[in-house]
């Protein structure tokens, strides 16, 4: 694909899937999520990838720190809130709202498969589990 371009916001608040690839560049990567009420992405931390979130629907709280089991930051994100996680930072991104979470982010250098569509949480779990075994 060259390139990619649209309404990013339309293409968060339409896709109801857990995680779609909408893009793979040699460098970055653009993806929507939707997080139902109490999900979570799970804490995670990327060693060599740079990671920016957009909420466009819902309220966020993002948890980050340098340790897995020490929070030092928390930022409570909502409509147009957004943060970047810098690589090695320990980070979970929890829907802290009633209704469902539309975001997008943008990893550098990409982290999923270009193409990859995970429509629940537990098919991405299940994707992750594959991959690291």
């Amino acid at each position: 694909m060259i390139g990619w371009g649209g309404d990013v916001e339309r293409a968060a608040l339409d896709n109801t899937d857990f995680r779609r690839v909408l893009f793979t560049g040699e460098h970055s990567q653009l993806v929507v999520m939707c997080l139902r009420a109490g999900e979570e992405i799970g804490l995670e931390m990327h060693d060599d990838v740079d990671q920016f979130f957009r909420v466009e629907r819902g309220t966020a709280t993002v948890t980050m720190a340098a340790r897995a089991d020490d929070v030092e930051r928390t930022e409570f994100l909502a409509d147009g809130g957004a943060v970047i996680v810098p690589a090695g930072t320990w980070h979970n991104v929890v829907n802290s709202g009633a209704s469902s979470l539309a975001l997008y982010t943008i990893y550098s250098p990409p982290n999923h498969p270009d193409g990859t569509v995970h429509p629940t949480k537990a098919d991405a779990d299940a994707a992750e589990a594959e991959h690291h075994h």
